[in-house]
């Protein structure tokens, strides 16, 4: 078995010997619930009044701004702080491995979360209850969507995680960063001509819209997996330069 196997292995399991897994999975389904069958946003599921769902997955992405830098503010602060991040790089693994071994152990438990959300379509339109006919190519573009927002929200709190040795300050900044990002697009939605344009290029919230709408813009994904290469080979650096310092 490779050492990145190894590594995203060791990772993924690390957080089911806690408690922070099932924490996440819990607080994710039940704000995700309470917002989309109630009216707390005024837009539940019963007041569209149609087999869609779009406000979940309007949703969604809000939560995962909370939920993600949960999950990746332990990255590689904790292993600095307690020591043994000198240790795993002095080990015959590549930085490489190490990065992306972590990387695809925390996307991995973000991916069980948005993959979990399936049982909402599946309960809602196909068994047990039968809600009305509904159209699944928008949902399936909306998860693809979500996948692609997952990966690049995870890389950008490892390279947070990977500037820090306090792991507050790393879930605060990703959480800054992921809002900012977000924000970016209620700004574009409230401004006119070119600054609307430039807020909406740079607002993941934009970059999501189209996919919710059943929308696949070749554009839409060579931003976000930008996002994601970006941030890794930085976090692959802030390691290196850790190593030779």
């Amino acid at each position: 078995m490779s050492p990145l196997v190894t590594i995203a292995r060791r990772e993924f399991r690390s957080y089911w010997d806690s408690p922070l897994a099932y924490v996440v999975i819990c607080l994710g389904f039940l704000a995700l619930g309470v917002v989309f069958f109630t009216n707390v946003m005024d837009q539940s599921f019963w007041q569209v009044d149609r087999a869609t769902l779009q406000s979940m997955f309007e949703f969604t992405p809000l939560g995962l701004i909370f939920l993600v830098p949960v999950i990746t503010m332990r990255l590689m602060a904790e292993e600095r702080r307690s020591g043994t991040l000198e240790m795993l790089i002095t080990l015959p693994v590549k930085d490489s491995d190490v990065v992306m071994g972590k990387y695809l152990g925390a996307l991995g438990l973000v991916l069980v979360l948005v993959v979990a959300t399936l049982i909402y379509p599946i309960a809602m339109f196909k068994w047990p209850w039968d809600l009305g006919s509904i159209d699944m190519n928008p949902v399936w573009s909306a998860y693809l969507g979500l996948i692609l927002y997952s990966a690049a929200t995870v890389s950008i709190g490892l390279l947070v995680s990977s500037l820090t040795d306090s792991q507050a300050v790393a879930f605060f900044l990703t959480l800054a960063v992921l809002l900012a990002l977000w924000i970016l697009g209620v700004g574009a939605e409230h401004t006119q001509g070119t600054l609307s344009d430039v807020l909406a290029y740079a607002s993941t919230r934009s970059r999501l819209e189209g996919f919710v709408k059943g929308l696949i813009d070749t554009r839409d994904i060579v931003f976000f997996v930008s996002i994601t290469v970006l941030c890794l080979v930085f976090s692959f650096r802030a390691l290196e330069r850790r190593k030779w310092a």
